[in-house]
């Protein structure tokens, strides 16, 4: 057989090139950037190693787990897993604290909004039976926003703002009146529906790209596979509808009868839209729309710390707070706000000023930031709207030896690294069965 080609090397590249090479089918992985991790890699800011934007994960994102467990690497050298716990902060109104207790799947959630501080005992209820609905909703086609869905379940205003928003928005990025319910309630019953460590936090101890890039790196240069960065391709090869290669911005060509396309949507639909059998797909996916992520990084004194290593916000502009203490980094905390809104129209500087005074009226005691910065991801993820599932491509294509990888395929999650690995993985074995 001949080399597979893998085209893009971000998290769902990265994951079909080591699952090949673990089976023994050889691999030539192109990146057209000067480093591996795509939209989730390491960037040195402030003097240390960072993040592109913030991260969490979680215990339901087995495909990632397994694919570091492939690479050799210890969960706990990498993360710091704790029951999931979400600290909800406002300047302005009551805070919210959700715990769950170590008990079974899904009773830990219902105890947990049935003890959840913040809420009456009217709206703890509401927030049980629309967990139980979501939980007992069959497979419908005609996907709603996420709005309707909780309005008609008679959610309050308050508990939408507390639990639902915020959930909603780290989980798929996409605002409520617009999230698509479908996608949503298949997230909650992986998380929450199957095993109680499900929903643990997965806090990272180390930077993405120690994390995951470097590994796979290191794995595939030692079993048999080839990694060229700086090589961006520019044409699919193809003829009487099967692969015969691809072509590179130098004029190269190489030759295969396998290629993962596991780039980005946008750059996806550009290499599929010259072929008559592929156009359909490209159609599709240009029909996809974009939202943003914003993380604030700001650098205080090393005594600074959260009371726990993730908060959440109600009531700002900033959503999250990440203390980086975790990862070596005493006293930077990692700000990240969500999808779109009035902060995009901020520049850096008084993006920094604005999130600073927000944790100043939370956090009245702490100094001054000593200084800050800004990564803005203006095409983070998906705007996962209702409807997405029908433009979401499968990994096959029409084409023989063309597969497609990336959290934009149709992996039953939202635009999350998970979906990413979860795709890669895939991708590599349907090859590996062909």
């Amino acid at each position: 057989m001949s080399r597979v080609i893998v085209v893009g090397g971000g998290w769902a590249g990265l994951a079909a090139a080591v699952e090949l090479c673990c089976h023994h089918i050889p691999v030539l992985l192109l990146e057209s950037a000067k480093q591996l991790g795509g939209r989730a890699r390491s960037v040195s800011i402030l003097d240390v190693q960072v993040d592109n934007g913030q991260h969490l994960m979680i215990g339901a994102y087995r495909d990632m787990l397994y694919l570091l467990n492939t690479l050799g690497i210890k969960e706990e050298d990498v993360f710091q897993r704790q029951a999931l716990e979400l600290i909800m902060k406002s300047p302005v109104n009551t805070n919210f604290c959700l715990k769950t207790p170590n008990l079974p799947a899904p009773i830990h959630l219902l105890w947990a909004l049935t003890s959840a501080i913040g809420l009456s005992v009217k709206e703890r209820w509401q927030a049980i039976r629309m967990s139980i609905q979501l939980a007992l909703m069959p497979p419908v086609e005609n996907d709603k926003p996420l709005s309707e869905l909780l309005k008609r379940t008679g959610q309050s205003e308050q508990i939408i703002k507390k639990l639902w928003e915020p959930l909603c928005l780290s989980m798929l990025n996409t605002p409520i009146d617009m999230a698509s319910s479908i996608v949503f309630k298949q997230v909650l019953q992986e998380v929450f529906s199957h095993h109680r460590h499900d929903s643990d936090l997965l806090i990272p101890r180390t930077d993405l790209g120690t994390l995951l890039p470097e590994p796979a790196h290191t794995y595939i240069n030692q079993n048999g596979g080839e990694i060229r960065i700086n090589h961006r391709v520019t044409e699919l090869q193809i003829e009487k509808d099967r692969v015969t290669g691809i072509k590179l911005a130098s004029g190269e060509s190489i030759m295969t009868n396998h290629i993962v396309l596991a780039t980005s949507d946008s750059a996806c639909q550009r290499l599929l839209a010259p072929h008559p059998a592929l156009a359909s797909i490209a159609a599709k996916l240009a029909q996809f729309k974009h939202a943003p992520i914003c993380t604030v990084y700001l650098r205080y004194r090393p005594d600074i710390q959260l009371e726990s290593p993730m908060i959440g916000l109600l009531d700002t502009t900033a959503q999250w707070i990440f203390d980086r203490r975790i990862t070596g980094n005493p006293g930077l905390m990692a700000v990240v706000i969500s999808s779109v809104g009035p902060h995009m129209n901020l520049d850096n500087d008084e993006l920094i000023e604005h999130v600073a005074n927000e944790i100043a009226s939370l956090y009245p005691h702490w100094p001054a930031p000593q200084e800050g910065h800004v990564i803005r991801e203006k095409r983070a993820t998906l705007l996962c709207q209702a409807g997405i599932n029908a433009l979401r491509p499968e990994h096959t294509t029409p084409v023989k030896g063309c597969w497609l990888a990336g959290d934009y395929t149709a992996t039953g999650f939202p635009s999350v690294l998970e979906g990413a690995v979860r795709s890669g993985l895939n991708c590599a074995r349907l090859i590996k069965n062909r």
